[in-house]
């Protein structure tokens, strides 16, 4: 009401924040499996592979979707899309809004609760080296923007990356329940490439022309400011954004590799199925003509030699 903005920074007492709600995670985590993925496996009937395979999907839906419309409020509310310069003007972005801090204090909670789930939902070994360099990735990556400052260009990240990561457990959600249903596995390849498009685009505009021209250009740890001076350097700045374009590159190739795979897979199936079909039909023709008997110079004859055609009884 008198108008003062309350900002906040990040300390020690993060990390009191943080394990609290990791205990919420874990408790809202135990109740979408229970009542809502528990209940649909029953009717399922999966198998254990599968089954696992659901569960996590599932529980990766549900955070997903809160993640992208919570962080599109953010950035929305924030003024970050509408202003695009706000993503590298006053560098460093020491101090936040309350909505931005709560929102990167409960993401570290849900990757780090991820964690001690391993064990509760008795994930396959095979999985979890896997499942391990995932968390990792999302708590450096979370991490480093909240750490560095870079809190305004964490958020567009995450919220591309989480859309594509919501289609694509979504996808794998409906693949479950009907494994002829593909259609949205197309739809999850065309958003995953326009995400990348964005990513690239983004790193480009703040790495290439936003933090070189930010006004203080020293080091000053203490007031947050790590990059600005090392972007000031071309050739440090170019290495940065090869190195950016090298990476995005190699995912790309992945996925084009994948989805080359998947419909060399789906034609061979098809085909399959086409050869299968006609080696039936083939097969139904010569019961057919095995049963009416074969043809021999124009004359239909029985399998034993005599002629189907009836004969006539002469009068005596």
């Amino acid at each position: 009401a008198d108008g003062e903005l309350v900002q906040y920074h990040y300390g020690l007492k993060d990390l009191v924040t943080i394990l609290f709600y990791i205990f919420i995670a874990i408790i809202l985590h135990a109740v979408v499996q229970e009542y809502a993925l528990d209940k649909i496996n029953r009717r399922l009937h999966l198998s254990k592979v599968k089954h696992s395979k659901f569960n996590e999907s599932g529980q990766l839906v549900a955070f997903h979707l809160t993640s992208v419309i919570w962080c599109l409020y953010v950035v929305v509310t924030e003024g970050y899309i509408s202003n695009p310069r706000s993503l590298w003007e006053n560098y460093p972005h020491v101090y936040l809004p309350y909505q931005v801090k709560f929102f990167y204090l409960c993401q570290l909670a849900y990757w780090l609760h991820a964690l001690p789930e391993l064990y509760f939902q008795k994930v396959r070994k095979e999985e979890i080296p896997r499942q391990l360099r995932c968390i990792a990735l999302y708590l450096l990556h979370i991490a480093g923007a909240y750490l560095l400052n870079l809190t305004r260009l964490g958020l567009i990240l995450l919220l591309l990356q989480y859309l594509a990561e919501f289609f694509f457990h979504m996808a794998r959600l409906v693949y479950f329940t009907n494994e002829n249903n593909e259609k949205l596995f197309n739809v999850w390849a065309v958003v995953f490439v326009v995400t990348r498009l964005f990513t690239l685009t983004l790193y480009i505009l703040v790495i290439g022309f936003g933090l070189p021209r930010v006004e203080s250009q020293a080091l000053d740890p203490e007031r947050g400011n790590f990059f600005s001076f090392l972007f000031n350097n071309i050739l440090f700045r170019m290495s940065v954004l090869l190195l950016v374009c090298l990476f995005q590159a190699s995912v790309m190739w992945r996925f084009i590799h994948f989805q080359l795979r998947r419909w060399r897979e789906y034609w061979n199936e098809q085909s399959s199925r086409k050869r299968a079909a006609a080696t039936g039909t083939k097969q139904q023709t010569k019961l057919l003509k095995r049963d009416s008997g074969y043809h021999e110079n124009g004359v239909v004859k029985a399998e034993n030699g005599t002629s189907p055609r009836t004969k006539k009884l002469k009068s005596p």
